[in-house]
């Protein structure tokens, strides 16, 4: 039955959920919130949602590139390279992200007579996003649906997964990952260097996946 919204940026993880889910997905939303990196994924999300035959949309935030403070909203310049750890990455926390866009769905999901939205959140951001970890999607998750006439609520399967076995369902549904983007400079290559890209690498590798991806640099020191 197709009764969910999902929220898919374009990047692996949102996209694995795609395929996954595909036969319960009604709805796509892009949001564009002016991230580095925006403008690559949704060209992504794009193609997989008319591959699917799944009706997408895409929303503006533009608000949150003029009132909130992240390197995700400045340049390529802002975005630290390194491993994918709790202090090179906090200055990429756009503040309550999550929060807004479940919100924000959970709203057209209604409207539409949808019952769920879905997000692909997972283990291997709990550390440095606070709006990614179990508590917080519970919590919203009871929040929407206290507030909703159809008792809308989170569906989030990937919570408790870290990257590299997201990409191990990409793999069992046959998934070409170098039609995702990752790299949070937002380049036409990945960079191969910040902690979005190293954490792609280590992820397809340890899944066991070829990687396809152009990068700029690629390194192996995992």
């Amino acid at each position: 039955m197709k009764d969910a919204v999902i929220i898919i940026s374009g990047g692996m993880d949102s996209t694995t959920m795609l395929y996954e889910y595909k036969d319960e997905i009604a709805l796509a939303i892009t949001f564009d919130y002016g991230s580095t990196q925006n403008g690559r994924e949704r060209i992504c999300a794009v193609t997989h949602c008319q591959r699917l035959g799944i009706k997408h949309i895409v929303i503006p935030l533009d608000f949150m590139h003029r009132y909130f403070k992240s390197a995700l909203l400045m340049t390529a310049a802002d975005i630290p390279d390194g491993n994918y750890d709790d202090e090179n990455m906090k200055s990429t926390v756009v503040p309550f992200r999550n929060g807004i866009m479940l919100a924000i769905a959970c709203g057209v999901a209604e409207s539409n007579g949808l019952k769920r939205v879905m997000i692909a959140n997972h283990a291997g951001d709990h550390s440095i996003y606070p709006d990614c970890r179990p508590g917080f999607v519970d919590a919203m998750s009871k929040a929407m649906s206290a507030g909703t006439y159809d008792n809308i609520e989170v569906f989030a399967p990937y919570t408790f997964l870290d990257k590299a076995e997201i990409a191990r369902h990409g793999k069992a549904l046959g998934l070409d990952y170098s039609e995702t983007y990752s790299c949070y400079k937002g380049g036409e290559k990945h960079c191969g260097k910040c902690g979005t890209c190293r954490e792609r690498i280590k992820a397809l590798h340890d899944a066991g996946i070829v990687d396809t991806t152009e990068y700029e640099i690629l390194t192996s020191d995992f």
